[in-house]
C-alpha cells in the first residue's frame, strides 16, 4: 500500500506540473499564431481608430505577461474568458459542446471494452488457427481504414442507398439520444479503429500470458482453463490495454473532428473548428486546457489501472 501510495503522490506532482506546461504552452501558441484578432474583428474595411478600441477592450495593449497572469488566475476558478465574436461566456461554448462529445463517447466506450476485450481473448485462445487468423486480418484490415473514409462508405450504404439511417445529425440539435438513429452511423466510424488496436493489445498480452511459465504451472496444479485466462492471464494484458483505453477516450473527449464534422454533430471537435475559422482566440484557448487537463487525468487513471495489475511494468504515459 506504501508503494501505491508514493506512485499516486509522484503521479499527482508529475500531473499538476503536466497541466501548468499545458497552460503556459497554450498562452505561448495561441499569441504566436499570426494576424491580429482585433484587425479580424473589425472587418474587411477597419477604421484605425476602431481597431485601436477592439483591442483595448480585449485588453491586447496590454505586456502579454499581466494577460497571462489574469487568465491563468481565471482558470483557477473556472473562468476561461470571453469569446471575441459572441461575447458569449467559453465556458458555455465548453458546456454546449461537451454533451454530445460526451454523449458519443460513453456510447462508444460502452461497446469498445466487451467488443476490443472479447475479440483478443477469443484469438489468443486459438491463437495460430483459424479463428486467430481471421480476427487478425479483420482487425488489421479495418484498423487501415481512415475514419473519414470508412464515415463515407458507411453513410453511402446505409443512407443514401439503402436508406436505413439518417446520414447526419442535421435538425436534430444536442438531443441526440432522442434520436438515437442518428448516433448509429457516427458510433460504428468511432468503434472501427479503437476495437482493432485493443483486440490486438489484448490478444498479445494473452498470448504472452497464457505461454508463460506460471500459467504453465497453474495447468499443472489442475486449474480449469477458464479460471486461467480469466483469473491469471487477462489481468496481465490489462496493463498495455488500459493505456490503450485511456488514449481512445482522450480522443473521444477531446473532440473527435473529422467523425463531428462528417456527421454534423455540434460537439466538442465543432466548437474547436469554429473558433479556429473565426479566430476566436479565447474559445481555442479554453478549449486547448479542457483537452489538456483531460489529457493528463485520464492518463493519470491508466497508470494507476496498470500499476495495480502490473506494478512492476512501471508504466507511464
Amino acid at each position: 500500500m506504501s508503494g501505491l501510495r508514493s506512485f499516486v503522490v509522484r503521479r499527482l506532482l508529475l500531473g499538476g506540473a503536466q497541466t501548468v506546461a499545458v497552460v503556459l504552452l497554450v498562452f505561448a501558441l495561441t499569441e504566436a499564431l499570426p494576424g491580429d484578432a482585433a484587425v479580424a474583428l473589425a472587418g474587411d474595411q477597419p477604421d484605425p481608430a476602431r481597431i485601436e478600441a477592439i483591442r483595448e477592450a480585449m485588453h491586447l495593449d496590454r505586456p502579454a505577461y499581466e494577460r497571462l497572469l489574469d487568465w491563468a488566475a481565471g482558470l483557477t476558478h473556472g473562468d476561461f474568458g470571453t469569446s471575441l465574436t459572441s461575447g458569449r461566456s467559453v465556458s458555455m461554448y465548453i458546456e454546449d459542446g461537451f454533451g454530445p462529445t460526451l454523449l458519443l463517447a460513453t456510447i462508444t466506450v460502452t461497446f469498445l471494452i466487451p467488443l476490443g476485450v472479447g475479440l483478443g481473448v477469443l484469438a489468443a485462445r486459438y491463437e495460430g488457427r483459424l479463428v486467430d487468423r481471421l480476427v487478425s486480418s479483420v482487425t488489421l484490415g479495418v484498423y487501415a481504414v481512415p475514419e473519414f473514409a470508412f464515415g463515407v462508405l458507411l453513410v453511402t450504404v446505409f443512407a443514401l442507398q439503402l436508406g436505413w439511417l439518417p446520414p447526419t445529425a442535421v435538425g436534430y440539435g444536442t438531443d441526440l439520444l432522442g434520436h438515437p438513429a442518428a448516433l448509429v452511423l457516427p458510433v460504428l466510424v468511432l468503434l472501427s479503429r479503437p476495437v482493432c488496436s485493443l483486440a490486438r493489445l489484448v490478444r498479445a498480452g494473452m498470448v504472452d500470458a497464457l505461454n508463460s511459465p506460471y500459467v504453465a504451472q497453474a495447468r499443472r496444479y489442475g486449474i480449469p482453463g477458464v479460471r486461467v485466462r480469466y483469473a491469471h492471464a487477462l489481468p496481465n494484458a490489462v496493463a498495455p490495454a488500459a493505456q490503450q483505453l485511456a488514449r481512445t477516450v482522450d480522443w473521444l473527449l477531446c473532440g473527435v473532428i473529422v467523425v463531428e464534422a462528417l456527421f454534423v454533430i455540434p460537439g466538442l471537435g465543432t466548437v474547436l473548428m469554429n473558433a479556429v475559422a473565426e479566430r476566436d482566440v479565447p474559445v481555442v484557448q479554453g478549449l486547448a486546457v479542457v483537452f489538456g487537463v483531460l489529457t493528463v487525468l485520464l492518463n493519470l487513471g491508466a497508470d494507476l489501472v496498470a500499476h495495480r495489475f502490473a506494478p512492476r511494468a512501471g508504466v507511464a504515459a
